[in-house]
């Protein structure tokens, strides 16, 4: 009887195993992604969203922009430097990177470098003790804040310039310093940008791109052509109304004026992930300069949305004046450019909407419902239309009537399994408001006029691969004025 018993047992539990099994089965896989992939680093930029640039050296205390390399370092003595200042006005601003200027055109290092005198080292500041990237870092750090760094190919001081092989063994060494000397470094600037009379030069980018990704092996480098992030193509911080984070980087050299559009755009059938950054300074100069302003809060939004918006990161540059110390002006504008941004985005009409699809993935409670667009979750949850889905796919959401209504919609995709809209559309109650391409981790579309309520259904007309939609917000603008042209 016991052996019969315990056979019992037996079978009931591989029975139970059995099923447990078939249900695991039963659960419906993700999609397959469609590549390429960004990285975990690349992941970790894009939603940054927004981050700093520091442009700082002798051309503050010169009033230029491009200096000559003839400068006396004795002109560099900034009374009051505060990083401190820098980077508590960057946290209320909401940016978790800063990208500082270790050295621009005219070679002046504001690191005291063993491999030139032209540096800090022969400046009257903290009687040539100092050290402006150590306290950047430092300062950085203990905001819990991430640090990049900006070392310029082209140097116009520095005798070994125009002598590739000399040339190449000193800015290696160099770049050597600031990525052994100064702990985690998230981000390190190239470009390729020298003036029409400068010597003809060979960059051995190759060589240095290697050489930082062995010391700093979660680095991000940007140039024109990546590898990890690339230029826009301008420097009014506008990305295209189509914008890729797919290319083809064996189409693109760095300082290569003629593919200008295609870094803007970005391309559908691209081989590599290199998403693009929007540089674009809150003043007219890179460097602080007594006779301007920061730009007015409309431009800085309209920035904000033709980059951030247009799934990109918005690198804002901020200069610090010659105390070092950023400008109160600018100190304001930031403040109002957070507030603008946390009254737009901080309410969203669509929290608490019922929302339908057009289809789901596994069918209801398989995971992949239209809910997923409504939680906290902007990567890795999301809403995905069944493989065999007829027709366009679509999601919709109802918004009740009353309020202020909403001017602006936002959209997401979970990008962590590749970039996939090619166009959309967005229709209130059938009436079409928007026709729109790419999408990519963010896209933000402003109204023509403000809606108080009805079903606001986001149609998916074109994607490769399955169409996933992450997030979905509706949102009011007030400063937001349809008839309102952006003047620079």
């Amino acid at each position: 009887m016991a052996k019969l018993w315990c056979s019992l047992c037996v079978i009931t539990i591989l029975e139970l195993s059995h099923v447990a099994i078939s249900r695991r089965e039963q659960v419906p896989t993700p999609p397959l992604p469609v590549l390429p992939l960004p990285t975990f680093s690349q992941l970790k930029w894009q939603q940054r969203e927004l981050i700093m640039f520091l442009h700082f050296g002798v051309n503050t205390f010169t009033d230029s922009e491009w200096g000559t390399g003839k400068e006396n370092p004795a002109i560099f003595n900034p009374s009051g430097l505060d990083t401190t200042q820098w980077v508590t006005v960057a946290a209320e601003a909401g940016i978790s990177l800063m990208i500082l200027t270790a050295k621009h055109h005219d070679g002046f290092c504001l690191w005291p470098s063993k491999y030139t005198d032209h540096s800090v080292i022969s400046s009257p500041w903290k009687n040539g003790r100092g050290d402006v990237v150590h306290e950047f870092v430092k300062a950085v750090e203990a905001a819990g804040l991430d640090a990049g760094l900006y070392l310029s190919p082209w140097d116009r001081h520095d005798r070994r310039y125009g002598h590739d092989l000399e040339y190449n063994e000193y800015y290696l060494a160099q770049l050597q310093e600031l990525l052994t000397q100064y702990g985690s470094v998230n981000e390190i600037w190239f470009d390729g940008a020298k003036g029409k009379n400068a010597k003809n030069m060979s960059y051995y980018f190759t060589d240095w791109f290697a050489m930082a990704r062995e010391l700093q092996g979660s680095i991000n480098i940007f140039s024109d052509a990546g590898p990890d992030v690339r230029w826009v193509g301008n420097e009014h911080g506008f990305a295209g109304n189509t914008s890729w984070s797919t290319i083809n980087s064996t189409l693109l050299s760095i300082g290569n004026g003629s593919i200008i559009d295609y870094l803007n755009t970005g391309d559908p059938e691209g081989t590599n992930w290199l998403p693009a950054e929007c540089d674009v300074s809150i003043r007219k100069g890179w460097f602080w300069h007594k006779s301007e302003s920061p730009k007015k809060l409309s431009q800085l939004l309209e920035i904000y949305y033709n980059s951030v918006g247009r799934n990109c990161v918005m690198l804002l540059n901020v200069p610090p004046n010659t105390t070092g110390l950023i400008s109160k002006p600018d100190v304001h504008r930031l403040k109002q450019f957070r507030t603008a941004i946390d009254t737009i985005f901080g309410v969203d009409l669509a929290e608490n909407s019922p929302v339908k699809a057009s289809s789901q993935r596994g069918g209801r409670g398989g995971g992949f419902g239209p809910e997923n667009v409504l939680d906290d979750d902007h990567i890795w949850t999301y809403w995905s239309p069944s493989e065999d889905g007829n027709g366009d796919h679509w999601i919709e959401m109802r918004v009740p009537n009353g309020g202020t209504g909403f001017n602006v919609v936002r959209i997401q995709e979970p990008i962590g399994l590749g970039q996939r809209i090619v166009r959309h559309g967005i229709y209130v109650d059938g009436k079409k408001l928007v026709e729109g391409t790419t999408v990519g981790y963010k896209r933000l579309h402003r109204l023509g006029e403000v809606i108080h309520g009805g079903d606001v259904r986001i149609i998916i007309k074109e994607s490769k691969g399955l169409p996933l939609i992450s997030s979905v917000g509706l949102h009011f603008d007030p400063y937001w004025k349809p008839d309102r042209h952006l003047i620079f």
